[in-house]
């Protein structure tokens, strides 16, 4: 009895003692806001030295193509907490009418590292567009901290920095005019800017910012240190999405996506990566990555619903990673500017899908333009005082484009045209096509249509509509071939009994302007007839950009049976649009024709689009 009893009290502790074995390595997110690669010494010579990220790369690993999915801050947090592609979750829109529910098959990743004993936390941002479920934080706040852990507790802790933030930029003309031009001598700005005095010191104090962000990341991690946390810390530090100066956040290209990712790796848990410490890897990470790899580094299975793939762990095959050469990019709703964007980067070559090409970038934003810097650029714009190169911000864009982003950085070369190219251009636009067809990319409903319709199982919306969305894409890349070659098919969507082909055979009819002159009757009878409001839109967008004339009460009948505030703003943008084409024309209604609480504050997006054209009348 008693050898029993002893026995049983050694099987007892060496169970406990495997336990307490088990290791795990504290995991800290450090982030920055609205910075990208384009800034920092560590990326570009040019760039500002950020030493403290400098001091965690000499004992990590420079992520030289790491990419956000989307150009802006609730879409890419959306994406880099679930691991999931914004565009199958409903998370896409900037900010969300509504928030989401996730898929059933996935949590944010905290919730897998709480479930498996870490203490989770977060200083302070949020911004998700979907449902937060309960248990994900241990705490978030301002003041969250992982000092409230329990002894010997491992721990996951985001920690941001605001500094860089685009509301940094709204300065006023005196913060430029106190500046001297000496200051600003070394400043160089990117081939698309202007430069002026404006855009130098633009850059310049958002230089100075990344200074100021580098010193405060210095104090959190001097404390890290001097509470030796150091050799247990596995500490990523990147980029929210890419930059803020104008076409950076807010748009598709590198400038919007790339951002910095050094990931310090301390000498104790260097075995879990497939990496020397010290190093740069040109292996690529997206968002959707960031969440598997944290749990792959705790030792946790990865869930099925994520679609990102770890870059780190005990189980990452070094060779696969090291050939993974592939980003997705989306661009969709931001704030109240709508556009449609598909990006696809395979090694050095970016491919870029507009969808929507008559939408110029430049169409009015009121957050991006309370910046001096876009004010200006749209005033030399009028004024014809910019390059070709400079003015391709602000006129329609091409369906689709092609870039070579070692000889061109700044996506300025069009290479879709190229004879030379055109192997590479077919081979990414067919990949592109897979990929958003697979998925499947719900942004090819309209968002009001999804919010009265998918907001319960987005996800589920999307495995059911599956082949429609697909069908919806085909139409949609009809823009891709000659006029001639299409034309009938464009006829078959235009009186197809699925409202949303006929939407989307009307942006086609857009994309390719006058060619189409010989569907006018057509259009012109959608937009008497058509019992869809969003349809009808379409039609009318069509007419008044190739300046066609129609019966004006036909756009106030439009805004009058408009049903919720997301189709009002949704109106709205073509109306933006076509104002900014003919700054003459004028669109006569008042705010009264939309319930009240749809405009009755500043922010609300439709007020936003209201102020616009009313003082632009």
């Amino acid at each position: 009895m008693q050898i029993f009893f002893l026995l049983s009290i050694t099987i007892i502790l060496n169970l406990s003692c495997s336990y307490t074995k088990v290791e795990r390595p504290n995991i800290i997110w450090l982030t920055t806001e609205d910075n990208s690669t384009h800034y920092m010494k560590l990326y570009n010579e040019e760039g500002v030295s950020m030493p403290a990220i400098e001091k965690l790369a000499s004992k990590g690993v420079v992520f030289d193509n790491a990419f956000s999915n989307a150009p802006v801050c609730s879409v890419a947090r959306s994406t880099v907490i679930t691991g999931c592609y914004a565009p199958r979750i409903f998370t896409q829109y900037h900010r969300s009418a509504k928030r989401v529910p996730l898929p059933k098959d996935v949590m944010p990743m905290p919730y897998y590292l709480k479930k498996a004993g870490y203490y989770t936390t977060n200083n302070h941002k949020q911004d998700y567009n979907f449902i937060l479920p309960d248990d994900v934080w241990d705490e978030s706040s301002t003041k969250a901290t992982y000092k409230n852990r329990k002894a010997g507790q491992p721990f996951f802790h985001v920690q941001n920095h605001t500094v860089t933030h685009e509301g940094n930029l709204h300065f006023n003309q005196e913060a430029i005019d106190k500046t001297t031009d000496k200051d600003l001598e070394h400043v160089k700005v990117f081939p698309y800017h202007p430069n002026t005095k404006t855009f130098r010191f633009s850059y310049h104090h958002f230089q100075k910012r990344h200074e100021l962000a580098d010193q405060q990341m210095n104090d959190f991690l001097k404390e890290l240190d001097e509470q030796g946390l150091m050799e247990d810390t596995i500490i990523f530090y990147y980029g929210d999405h890419g930059g803020v100066l104008p076409r950076s956040k807010g748009y598709a290209y590198e400038s919007g996506l790339q951002i910095p990712l050094v990931v310090y790796v301390p000498e104790k848990w260097k075995h879990l990566i497939p990496y020397d410490r010290g190093s740069r890897s040109e292996t690529f990470v997206e968002f959707i990555d960031l969440a598997p790899t944290a749990l792959a580094l705790a030792g946790i299975t990865v869930p099925i619903g994520m679609d990102g793939t770890p870059v780190m762990g005990k189980i990452i095959q070094k060779s696969k990673i090291k050939n993974k050469n592939t980003a997705f990019g989306h661009a969709d709703r931001f704030d109240e500017k709508y556009d449609l964007v598909r990006t696809l980067r395979v090694g050095k070559y970016k491919y870029i899908r507009n969808y929507q090409p008559f939408n110029m970038d430049a169409l009015f934003n009121f957050y991006r333009y309370k910046m001096l810097a876009y004010k200006e650029w749209l005033s030399l714009y009028r004024e014809g005082k910019l390059s070709d190169v400079q003015s391709q911000f602000f006129e329609p864009k091409s369906p689709e484009a092609l870039y070579n982003i070692e000889d061109d950085p700044h996506e300025i070369n069009d290479l879709s045209n190229s004879g030379n190219h055109q192997e590479i251009l077919l081979q990414m636009r067919e990949q592109l096509q897979e990929r958003i067809k697979k998925m499947p990319d719900l942004s090819f409903y309209p968002e009001p249509y999804l919010l009265d319709n998918a907001i319960k199982n987005p996800t589920a919306f999307g495995q059911d509509n599956k082949t429609t969305i697909a069908e919806l894409i085909a139409i949609a890349d009809l823009n891709l071939e000659p006029y001639d070659f299409v034309e009938g098919k464009i006829k078959l969507a235009l009186k197809d009994k699925n409202p949303w082909k006929r939407y989307w055979g009307l942006i086609v009819c857009s994309s390719f302007g006058m060619q189409a002159k010989g569907l006018v009757p057509q259009i012109q009878k959608i937009l008497q007839t058509d019992k869809v409001n969003l349809v009808k839109i379409r039609a009318a967008e069509y007419l008044m950009l190739n300046k066609i004339p129609f019966d004006q009460e036909n756009l106030k009948t439009l805004l009058e049976n408009t049903s919720s505030e997301t189709e009002a703003n949704l109106i709205l943008n073509t109306f933006c649009l076509i104002k900014e084409y003919q700054p003459k024309i004028k669109f006569n209604f008042s705010k009264e024709i939309f319930p009240s609480e749809w405009h009755d504050e500043p922010n609300k997006l439709v007020n936003r689009r209201l102020e616009y054209l009313i003082s632009h009348n």
